[in-house]
């Protein structure tokens, strides 16, 4: 029976998920002529969506009352857009939290309550004419999402009332609408009963923020459409179930057509009578098959023609012949184990929040592609219906999830704060219809999409005999899709709830471990790879692991965009904000901002190693063979156009396209084909696998897999010098000879130097140079070349690099502080004895100045370094440092010098791994090459500033004005040295909360580094980089690199 008034009690009810709504159906869409059909427009729906008016109260007790009524003149009101979120069109703020339920600490409450001093209440009203079509007829209305809970009214008649801010409701409103005017009234609650169940890792916003549609429907109309497929064993032939639900087939005696057709030509058609329930079957020969790498859809269209044989109703539907199942406990999709290359995405907009338009939908979409993404999992919650209706168009798995996550009361629980019973749904009987509802909400709007693969019964919520009944739901309506939940794994009472173990956020050594012990079902890594800031380390691991363990099949990264929300500063310049940026308190700051990508959709070099790591082909490369493997289900080498090409310090000297036809799970061996007699030097073979035509997500030519080597010729005892073709290209002066820059022999007039040992400095002169050592100060102070000086302070060892999210999660700058002062205050005095300084050495020998300093570090216990300077009669200044182990002191972040310069010059070269940035756990996506940018374009978009810009494998780099003056670095060895140039000092970029607050650039940073530890990202709140990818700070360390002025280069930036 219909509920004939609203009662506040109802959004405190715990047991209730909806009053007078129509049973969830498919999505899908219907027009009344082949007219409409055609255009894709329609007279049977009208959008509400626009301008409302609108009403904010901060509470309950403080809203509007009586709005909803006729008489109520709201006219006067504000306005606001319809679909937003409120929070971003000037009303409430954003807040942000992680586990924590966002009242916490402001009210103590349980579930059977909701807050009470702060819990905004938006009340809406939008004016509107009913069409002319709709009149006489029957008339719904639809939202797509609101969030939390709300009510509804038409004309002072109360319509219904709906919880479950991610699933759409509709409402029947024939008995209220009205010719003419016709005032409908919303009130939005931002907290409900509901809310306890909506604790996911996001902002918490308001609102109504999908689309509002008024409609009808034909006498004749498709109430619902239920599409599944099943495929022979073989796979060469098909069957269709088509089942309708039409409503006014009693009444209207018509017909329903099924025909079905791909790419606008049919393929077949079938008519039956209109009954209130109309099955199908139809047998397909040879169907194209659906998978993420060939998206293959038939086009379905449903007509209904009344007796007359007149068209009342069309129907659209696509459809994807594809069999995903559990065969010998390995999911297999179309008989091939699947692997899942994935990422989380939330549904979220930096302009827009929860309105997510659908070309941003598209934009995400096909930079998933571009990453070699193949899966997502809706994150927590179902997305808009389009979206699902994209990943089937483009090609990506999916892991529809029901909005369902309670981790706030399940901490609670898990420390102790609360009993068992309060946590929900867990074995609440009052909380089972609310969470199946949920589930049959999700299923029956999303029943129809190939895409999807995998229904999941909500995140972080906990166990229970309700999860279980949700998935006997599931299980018993869609046999053809699996069911996962990541629970089970924290309360194991129930196992059959979910077809596989799924697990968060474990190393994948101990998924190994797990998986030899216990084999009963396939393992998914839910969220893996944390991607918080400068993350993404040893990524790797976890790609190996599924080519090595057939039930260990991928995950989803954490996640795939930071979530943040533009905002304006105090100075009026646009910027994204995260937790706390909003005055939201309590807020968990920017735990949101774990995206691959940022919130505005420009790639961070992390996507550079899941490009690399998630690629279909794993290709390896030496000096005389490639060997291609094929990690596709089902697609060719041949679909791509292969092309190899080799280099010598970034020059090309040969580029070919090879034929290859490597099929999917096969490997194949080619020769390269590389000329003999090649000159002493090194060399780098790279093969690339590229588009061969354009897709919807990228173009011809677009790179989807690669491999390299890089291999000497000529003596591997002889030193790395740079080509001297390659310094011509580089910087024309230094073709001109110069030691421990290319092989020559330097005449005796350009060896000359000459030395000043001053009271307070050492002097270095020599061809186009000086150099100034400080007694007094302690270090290289000044460096002249072509009479321009080029430092700006003094040249210090660093052992220290500005903390990352994932650093600061493992309490590295508690645990290393050490090297951070010994960064800043190093020195070679005393602290405690004056008499004990240290003067720098002097010896001069035949071809060279040397100076060498010993510094103490102000550690407990106490440490020294020290750094040797080899100044050469051209101005070569070869730079050695050294370390002899302190075993207490543990591991160091980075140990290399630090050079501070002028921020003029600010373009740098480099000829090392590229083009973004790389670390030692990081690199594997990189390539070794020549590359460029500006020093400012080296700060990489992450929410708050840290370690970023590191190069790795680098044989040597350039520091330059736009005119080409400045610095070059060599590294000694053929491995290469780290290396970074950025505006700004390890410490500044540490002590800045947001990229806004770094000052403005005056110098350019300088690190040549033996290395620094990798950024790990296991997790970002415990994981510490894996053991392998740490500097080993117990054993001897020395680093030796070069430097030398420049005074001119060719054209780099023109």
């Amino acid at each position: 029976m219909a509920e004939k008034e609203f009662d506040y009690a109802k959004v405190k009810d715990g047991s209730l998920y909806s009053e007078n709504t129509l049973p969830p159906r498919s999505a899908h869409r219907f027009y009344a002529s082949e007219a409409e059909f055609r255009n894709r427009t329609t007279g049977l729906s009208e959008s509400l969506n626009g301008y409302w008016k609108f009403s904010y109260a901060e509470n309950y007790e403080s809203a509007v009352r009586g709005f909803e009524s006729p008489a109520y003149d709201c006219r006067k009101w504000d306005e606001i857009r319809v679909p937003a979120s409120i929070q971003l069109e000037g009303y409430d703020r954003p807040m942000y939290t992680n586990i924590q339920y966002p009242w916490d600490g402001r009210e103590a409450i349980l579930p059977g309550e909701i807050p009470t001093i702060y819990n905004p209440v938006a009340s809406y009203v939008k004016y509107f004419e009913l069409p002319a079509r709709m009149s006489g007829g029957p008339v719904f209305l639809s939202f797509g999402g609101v969030e939390s809970a709300y009510a509804v009214w038409l004309n002072g008649t109360y319509v219904g009332y709906k919880t479950d801010s991610f699933t759409g409701a509709a409402f029947d409103v024939s008995d209220s609408v009205r010719e003419g005017e016709n005032k409908l009234a919303v009130q939005v609650f931002k907290w409900s009963a509901g809310s306890w169940l909506e604790d996911q890792d996001f902002f918490r916003l308001s609102g109504i923020f999908r689309d509002v549609t008024l409609y009808t429907v034909p006498k004749l109309h498709v109430d619902d459409i239920e599409i599944r497929t099943s495929l022979a064993d073989d796979y060469r032939s098909g069957l269709v179930r088509v089942r309708l639900e039409i409503r006014g087939a009693a009444e209207v005696s018509g017909t329903a057509e099924v025909v079905f057709s791909r790419k606008r030509f049919p393929v077949l058609s079938e008519i039956r009578p209109a009954e209130a329930v109309t099955e199908f079957r139809i047998p397909i020969e040879k169907p194209r098959l659906w998978s993420a790498e060939k998206p293959n859809l038939y086009e379905l269209t449903v007509v209904l023609r009344d007796e007359t044989g007149e068209i009342i109703e069309i129907v659209p539907e696509r459809v994807g012949f594809r069999r995903f199942e559990l065969s010998g406990g390995i999911m297999k999709l179309n008989g091939k184990r699947i692997v899942f290359n994935g990422v989380n995405r939330h549904e979220l907009s930096a302009t827009n929040g929860r309105s997510v338009t659908e070309a941003e939908m598209i934009e995400d979409i096909v930079l998933m592609k571009r990453l070699n993404v193949n899966a997502v999992r809706t994150c927590h919650y179902p997305n808009q219906a389009r979206f699902y209706e994209l990943c089937d168009e483009y090609g990506l798995y999916v892991i529809d999830e029901a909005n369902i996550e309670s981790h706030g009361l399940w901490f609670a629980y898990a420390t102790g704060q609360i009993p068992e019973g309060t946590v929900l749904p867990g074995d609440r009987p009052e909380a089972l219809g609310v969470v199946l509802n949920r589930a049959k909400a999700m299923y029956e709007r999303d029943k129809n999409r190939p895409s999807i693969l995998i229904w999941s019964l909500g995140n972080e919520s906990f166990g229970g005999v309700n999860f279980y009944e949700m998935s006997k739901y599931f299980h018993e309506v869609d046999p053809a899709r699996l069911v996962h939940y990541e629970g089970v794994a924290w309360d194991p009472r129930y196992p059959d709830t979910t077809d596989m173990i799924s697990r968060m956020y474990v190393p994948a050594a101990e998924i190994e471990a797990y998986l030899k012990e216990n084999r009963g079902k396939p393992y998914l890594s839910c969220e893996y790879a944390h991607a918080m800031g400068n993350s993404s380390g040893a990524l790797g691991k976890y790609i190996e692991l599924t080519e090595r363990e057939p039930l260990y099949q991928g995950g989803f990264i954490w996640d795939f965009a930071d979530q943040a929300l533009w905002k304006k500063d105090r100075y009026g310049n646009a910027t994204l904000g995260w937790g706390g940026d909003f005055d939201d308190f309590p807020t968990d700051f920017n735990f949101c901002a774990n995206g691959l990508i940022a919130a505005d959709r420009k790639l961070t070099p992390k996507t550079q190693e899941v490009k690399f790591q998630y690629q279909p082909f794993k290709i390896r490369v030496d000096k005389k063979a490639i060997v291609i493997e094929n990690k596709s289900l089902f697609s060719d080498s041949g679909d791509f156009d292969c092309v190899l090409t080799l280099e010598k310090e970034g020059r090309i000297l040969l580029s070919s396209k090879l034929k290859t036809a490597v099929g999917p799970g096969a490997s194949e061996s080619y020769p390269t084909g590389l000329p003999e007699g090649l000159a002493a030097g090194e060399y780098v073979v790279t093969v690339s696998l590229r588009l061969r035509k354009a897709t919807r997500w990228a173009e011809k030519g677009y790179e989807v897999a690669f491999g390299q080597a890089a291999f000497r010729v000529g003596d591997p005892s002889v030193p790395f010098t740079i080509d001297a073709e390659t310094l011509r290209r580089f910087a024309p002066v230094l073709a001109r000879a110069v030691p421990g820059f290319r092989k020559a022999t330097v005449p005796a007039e350009k060896r000359a130097f000459e030395v000043i040992d001053g009271t307070m400095n050492i002097g270095v002169r020599g061809l186009s140079f000086d150099a100034l050592f400080s007694k007094n100060h302690g270090g290289l102070v000044s460096y002249r070349y072509g009479g321009k000086e080029l430092l700006k302070g003094i040249v210090r060892p660093n052992f220290w690099r500005a903390p990352t999210d994932n650093d600061r999660g493992n309490r590295m700058p508690e645990r290393y502080a050490q090297w951070k002062i010994a960064s800043l205050y190093v020195s070679h005095r005393d602290a405690e004895d004056p008499a004990g300084d240290l003067e720098p050495r002097l010896t001069i020998e035949a071809d060279a100045a040397v100076i060498r300093y010993l510094y103490r570090l102000p550690t407990r216990p106490a440490a020294c370094v020290e750094v040797e300077y080899r100044v050469f009669g051209e101005g070569t200044i070869e730079t050695t440092l050294t370390y002899e182990p302190v075993p207490e002191l543990g591991d160091m972040p980075e140990f290399g010098m630090i050079f501070k310069l002028d921020a003029d010059l600010d373009r740098v070269s480099w000829y090392g791994n590229g083009p973004a940035e790389t670390y030692r756990d990081r690199k594997a996506g990189a390539k070794l090459g020549l590359y460029s940018n500006r020093v400012v374009e080296n700060l990489a978009a992450y929410t708050i500033p840290g370690e970023t810009g590191n190069k790795t494998d680098v044989r040597y780099a350039a520091v330059m004005r736009p005119n080409g003056e400045g610095l070059i670095f060599s590294s000694e060895t053929f491995d290469g040295m780290e290396f970074s140039a950025l505006p700004y000092s390890p410490h500044e970029l540490e002590n800045a909360g947001h990229d806004f607050e770094l000052p403005p650039v005056h110098y350019t940073y300088v690190r040549a580094a033996l290395g620094q530890m990798g950024i790990g990202g296991d997790d970002s709140w415990g994981a510490r980089t894996h053991p392998e990818y740490l500097l080993d700070a117990g054993a001897s360390m020395r680093f030796r690199f070069r430097f030398r002025g420049i005074e001119r280069a060719s054209a780099l930036w023109t």
